[in-house]
């Protein structure tokens, strides 16, 4: 089983949710979450003063996948997510050792 979170922004969340769930993928979690990476925020004008704003508004997705899909679904989250622009995100993948279901001890790919 593998992890992935995807940090993305904001307004292409429906449309990787959409394509998660054309695939087969319907459980997730999202997060709203704040970040910068290289490009390290921006300058904007509030009132006449000009200020940094280098903590940027990001999603964060998180799921888990059976490992034989790992391929297809970071394709199919790229190519929802990808604007082409700097700021279109990060994907970063985990290797998960065991997922159980609370309500029935269900274990493994089966919990997921």
């Amino acid at each position: 089983m593998k992890k992935i979170e995807a940090i993305i922004q904001p307004f292409k969340l429906e449309e990787v949710k959409d394509a998660l769930v054309a695939i087969g993928i319907d459980g997730m979690t999202v997060s709203e979450v704040r970040g910068h990476g290289r490009q390290k925020g921006h300058k904007e004008v509030y009132r006449g003063q000009e200020y940094q704003v280098d903590l940027l508004p990001k999603v964060k997705i998180e799921m888990v996948i059976p490992a034989g899909r790992l391929d297809e679904v970071v394709r199919t989250v790229v190519g929802a997510a990808r604007t082409g622009k700097i700021g279109d995100g990060k994907i970063f993948v985990f290797d998960v050792a065991e997922a159980i279901r609370i309500r029935n001890d269900e274990r493994g790919e089966s919990a997921i």
